[in-house]
Order: structure tokens, then sequence, then C-alpha cells
């Protein structure tokens, strides 16, 4: 078995949760919202150390290339490249395993979505090489569990049985069998999962040698399979990905093969995690104003409760007698919005001028 480590970087969202700042071609993961640095950029600085630039591999699409290509400065060119339809996650996945195979059929892969918000580097590699050592042990499909804050309805939940011993990483966060993955719940399951107390959070990282993964595609998802092993074998990479991806199955990574694997590992995370997946979840990164508002620009209130707001222009902004309000100002767009509706915002983009969206 090789002893390789390469990353596929998922850099494809579409930019709707965070409109007006998000746009199709500048997504959440190439704005700044924590600093300097984009959550790509920092996705590709956390790997320093664990994987070499040269190992590192982001899949985008059309729409958001250049943006991506602009920050990603320190990669090959070639390691970057764009999807021409958007097939979800397995179809993603396919591909970034067919690319792997290529260069080296015997490596160890990881997967990670681009746009998560994640500061403890030392524990993110940490639990990163205690599951590729799990997956080269086990020959098993290998995914990260978060430990959970709160019910949160939002996510999926990956439900842990046995633990696992992993001779390479004695030292490491906790490997276990997953029981099943089950489906993002309703409020009320949610809060039983957090009291049972053995569901972790299902974030969307994996970790598997190309040949279990190629395996399991084959057994679970024979038309992905065929695709990666014509990668694999030679075959014309601009022509497979211009004619061929089009043509695969719609269908996320979790559906086409983790719920159907024979055997699944997890190990628990040793690094804190959020996905900031909406305007709302970034409320506790502003900073704080009083009475539950929160804005990065000066702010006048009175009588205002609970609003968040975000000026790229830096414009002071006055609220006046309201409340539970998102106010988000760019320098050719306003958002107004119940700040309990913004799970909604999305149905809004589809409204407004295509080029805007």
């Amino acid at each position: 078995m090789s002893s390789a480590l390469y990353v596929l970087i998922l850099a494809g969202g579409s930019g709707e949760r965070f409109w007006p700042l998000s746009r199709k071609a500048r997504p959440k993961q190439l704005l700044s919202l924590f600093g300097k640095e984009t959550l790509l950029e920092a996705t590709i600085s956390r790997l320093d150390g664990l994987v070499p630039a040269k190992n590192i591999l982001i899949l985008t699409n059309a729409d958001q290339e250049a943006g991506v290509r602009k920050l990603a400065t320190t990669l090959p060119p070639e390691n970057i490249v764009a999807e021409p339809a958007k097939r979800d996650t397995a179809a993603a996945i396919a591909l970034g395993v067919g690319w792997v195979a290529a260069r080296d059929p015997q490596a160890t892969m990881i997967v990670l979505p681009a746009d998560h918000l994640i500061r403890d580097v030392a524990g993110f590699q940490k639990t990163l090489r205690t599951a590729a050592a799990a997956a080269r042990q086990s020959r098993e499909l290998v995914t990260i569990g978060i430990q959970p804050t709160w019910a949160c309805p939002g996510f999926g939940y990956i439900e842990m049985g046995g633990a696992v011993s992993v001779a390479e990483a004695k030292d490491g966060p906790g490997v276990y069998d997953v029981t099943r993955f089950r489906e993002k719940p309703n409020a009320e399951l949610a809060e039983q999962f957090l009291r049972q107390g053995n569901f972790r959070w299902n974030a969307g990282m994996f970790i598997w040698t190309i040949p279990a993964i190629l395996s399991a595609l084959q057994r679970h998802a024979p038309e992905l399979g065929a695709f990666v092993s014509r990668i694999h074998g030679g075959e014309n990479f601009v022509k497979l990905l211009s004619d061929v991806f089009p043509t695969l199955p719609k269908i996320s990574i979790d559906y086409a093969i983790l719920e159907k694997a024979g055997r699944v590992l997890m190990v628990e995370s040793a690094f804190d995690w959020d996905d900031v997946g909406s305007w709302t979840a970034l409320a506790k990164y502003l900073p704080d104003h009083g009475q539950g508002n929160v804005g990065n620009t000066d702010i006048t209130l009175i009588e205002a409760h609970n609003n968040l707001i975000f000026s790229t222009q830096k414009r002071r902004i006055a609220l006046l007698g309201v409340s539970d309000l998102i106010v988000v100002e760019t320098d050719d767009a306003i958002l107004v919005c119940n700040r309990h509706e913004a799970e909604k915002i999305k149905h809004l983009v589809a409204k407004v001028p295509t080029g805007m969206q």
C-alpha cells in the first residue's frame, strides 16, 4: 500500500445563503468572512505539513473557476478542474478518485469541503492522520464525526457503534464503527440524538484508500465505478470530463455509497468546527453591539434588538424600533429580512436579476 496522501477539496457551492455578499461566481468559500483569508485559502493552509501542495486537488465549477485559481496560487494549475455540470457529490468524488488513481492507484485520499471554519489546525491534522491510518489498516471507508454542540436539525447524523483499535494511531482521537447514517432529523429527534450521546454530526469529510473506494463504487454505483476506471485507464481526461461527466447520476455520496457500504468507520474530531451555513450562523463571530445586536460596522440603535448588520461599505447603519432583522449592504444591493426566515434567502435569490445572483 502506497503511503502517498492526496486531498480533494470540493469547492463548488452555489453562493445563495450569503446573498447579496455571495454570488454564483463568489460563493461562501471565496469570501473573507473571518479575517483576511477566504475559507478556501484557510482550507488549503490547514493542509500545510500534512499533504504536499502537488497532492492537493480542487474541484470547482465554471462559474467559480477564475475565482478559485486567483486564490489557490500555491497549487499547480493542473490541480484545479471545473465541473462542466452539477452532478452532486458522488459524481464529483468519483471524478476525484479517478484523478488520484491515475497518479497513484494505491494512494490514500481525503475529501474535504472548502467552506468550513476550523481554527485548531493541530487537532485537525491529528484527526486526519488517524483517519488515514484507519483507512489503510482496515481497508474500509472512513468519515469524520463532529461532537454536536446543540440539537441541530439541519445536519445529517452518524450513529456510533463500538470502538476500533488503530495500531498506527494509538494516541489519536477515537475510531468507531458506524452503526448507520441518519438523515437530517426534525427538532424533536435531534434532541433525542443529543440526549443519547452516541450521535455525531456528519461534516462531509471522507478518507479512504483508492482500492477501497473504487471497489465500493464498482459494487454500489457501477456507472460511477466505470467512469473512474476509464480515467484510471488513461482515456483522455478532458474528453471524459466534457462528454461523460454530465451524464453521470445526480446523487450524493452518502446515498450512493456510504449508506450501502457493509462497514464504515468514523473518527471523532479533535478540532473545532462550524459550517457557518447562513447569516444567522455568522452572528456569533461578529462584534457585539448590545441587546442582541451584532454587526461588522458602526451602528446606531434605539429600541432595536437581536439584529444582524453586515456592510462591505462600512457605512454607519441606524436601526429604530426593529427586532430580529438581517441587514446586509454591498456595493450593489441591500438585503433586509427577518432573521427567522434566513433559510428562504435562496428563494429570494431566484427572483433577483440574473446578473446579481
